[in-house]
């Protein structure tokens, strides 16, 4: 789900960003469109009423009204209060993507440390991997409604592989009132002590690094668990939601055009659209709707976290690295480069104008590594 625009802006042009504005997808006029149609269509109701339905008293009466809610509408802190709140929002958000788990590291421990090529080792490779991924995926369930729709029991869980019966039992035998993505860590830690034991791991050595990795994974797995736990403080939320839908409320009516024959200071033109209050609902409004887009990124919004994704991911590519390629590498070769002691790997046509290190500065260290690039450097047509 989440929407990947890097690649369009690789490199700095003219108008580099207005490309981006015409997305939709994980866009800003996704999000607030229902919004910015509620608003205009309220600004419209209210200043059709002031125009035709109010009598003349009413009318008077109504432009002090709109006077006194633009004099004090300037007077909410928005900016203050809606810049500080999405700063801890979006810090919020990077520190749970810092913080999925990915068990790369401990799949290259497993595969390199944990030896044996009978069925025995085979299966103690693939079951520790097994419940690395099980931790993991006990801890998206909580956090992610995408997965927890997914697999919204335990049976989901055992169907998919992630646990056999036996081990379900054993899991539903433990009598805990918390979250219980801790118990398939256990069974790794046990499992890796044994196979330490038998002969499995060659060094102690070895157990503790495997142990200690495991041990970043349950951090990673348990901090994304805190942040689900304990949000962001309810009442800043609700103090920063307030502050800015009064502000826009308060512009709806101080934000009207009033009639000029009047002379109100500032009223001397009746533009009808009020195209810069417009944009300050944009600026505000989208500022809002970015916090509550960020606020938990493992929802089903077009930028959350694709969870299921790292679900699958992680499974596949783990079994794999402790199954396939256990101690499967190619044979060792001379490189290319085996008897040129000043490498430099060709460029294409496309990168000829990277062809020049950019650490020689100098015309010097040109003149002298010019004559090496015309030996050396192959353009590929294709």
């Amino acid at each position: 789900m989440t929407v990947t625009y890097s690649s369009k802006v690789a490199n700095a042009t003219f108008f580099g960003f207005h490309r981006l504005l015409l997305r939709w997808r994980g866009s800003i006029y996704k999000l607030l469109y229902r919004e910015f149609i509620v608003f205009v269509l309220l600004y419209t109701l209210v200043s059709l009423v002031y125009r035709l339905a109010l009598s003349d008293p009413e009318k008077r009466f109504f432009e002090k009204l709109a006077l006194h809610c633009n004099k004090y509408a300037e007077q909410i802190p928005v900016t203050f209060v809606l810049g500080f709140y999405v700063t801890l929002v979006v810090n919020r958000w990077w520190n749970q993507f810092v913080n999925l788990p990915w068990p790369d590291r401990l799949m290259f421990l497993v595969s390199s440390c944990v030896h044996g090529h009978d069925e025995q080792g085979r299966l103690l490779r693939r079951t520790l991997m097994r419940y690395v991924n099980l931790t993991s995926l006990l801890i998206f369930r909580s956090v992610s409604t995408a997965v927890c729709k997914r697999f919204p029991t335990m049976e989901h869980v055992v169907e998919a592989g992630f646990m056999t019966p036996e081990e379900r039992k054993i899991f539903d035998a433990v009598k805990s009132p918390h979250l219980k993505y801790w118990i398939p860590v256990v069974w790794f830690s046990n499992m890796a002590s044994r196979a330490r034991t038998e002969g499995r791991i060659k060094d102690s050595v070895d157990l503790q690094t495997i142990l200690n990795e495991m041990n970043t994974f349950r951090t990673w797995c348990s901090t994304l668990f805190g942040y689900d736990w304990v949000g962001i403080p309810l009442v800043y939320t609700q103090v920063v939601t307030l502050a800015v839908y009064t502000f826009i409320f308060a512009c709806i009516i101080g934000r009207q055009f009033l009639d000029p024959a009047q002379g109100y200071p500032g009223h001397d033109q009746d533009f009808y659209v009020p195209i810069f209050t417009m944009l300050q609902f944009f600026f505000y409004s989208g500022w809002l709707k970015v916090a509550e887009q960020l606020i938990n990124p493992f929802g089903e919004d077009d930028d959350d976290f694709e969870a299921n994704w790292c679900i699958d991911r992680n499974l596949q590519v783990s079994l794999i690295a402790v199954d396939e390629m256990h101690m499967n590498f190619p044979p060792m070769t001379k490189d290319i480069y085996w008897n040129d002691s000043e490498a430099l790997p060709p460029y294409t046509l496309a990168a000829a104008d990277y062809c020049i290190p950019s650490f020689l500065g100098s015309t010097r260290e040109l003149d002298l590594v010019l004559p090496y690039l015309q030996n050396h450097i192959v353009f590929f047509l294709t």
